[in-house]
């Protein structure tokens, strides 16, 4: 179909558009370990790791369970991106309740917009927006952008407005 709509849009205009494959919406997800530092410092470099390791388990199993694509760990966290935002949340809620199970205690923030692939990594000011929003989160807290709000309207969700945030670097 891909090639039928460019032979026309070529016969029609004079040319092919280009279309940028590695940009795509998407809903991104930052998870962060509250006190990671701390805790590590507490329990010993050898069950922080163990701890680490079952943080990072129960956040794959949860981006999985959801349909999301975890991109990276960040250490003391996660980046995932998933194509719909209420499953964003949903995998972030579990994420978040399975880990104080562990003792773990995480936040979280989620934004959709428009990404860029960079190989296989996720860059962009999306990105960069969820990033921000995580770092807003109070501990134990999964905090969303205005518009991932939008976006789940008539989902039964239920939010908590937290008014309006300056975000570094972002003017809106």
């Amino acid at each position: 179909v891909d090639a039928v709509i460019d032979e026309v849009e070529e016969f029609l205009t004079g040319a092919r558009g280009h279309v940028d494959v590695n940009r795509m919406l998407a809903t991104v997800l930052f998870t962060d370990i509250v006190s990671s530092t701390e805790r590590a410092a507490a329990v010993g470099d050898e069950r922080w790791s163990e701890l680490l390791d079952a943080h990072d388990d129960i956040a794959r199993r949860q981006i999985s369970r959801y349909q999301g694509r975890l991109v990276k760990a960040t250490g003391d966290g996660i980046l995932a991106t998933f194509d719909g935002p209420a499953r964003a949340i949903q995998a972030a809620t579990a994420i978040r309740d399975a880990t104080r199970r562990l003792g773990i205690e995480i936040r979280a923030g989620l934004h959709t917009g428009e990404i860029q692939r960079h190989g296989d990594d996720v860059i962009g000011l999306g990105v960069n927006i969820a990033a921000r929003v995580q770092a807003q989160a109070n501990p134990g807290e999964v905090l969303v952008s205005r518009t991932v709000k939008d976006l789940v309207v008539g989902s039964r969700m239920s939010f908590t407005d937290r008014r309006v945030h300056r975000l570094k670097g972002v003017d809106d």
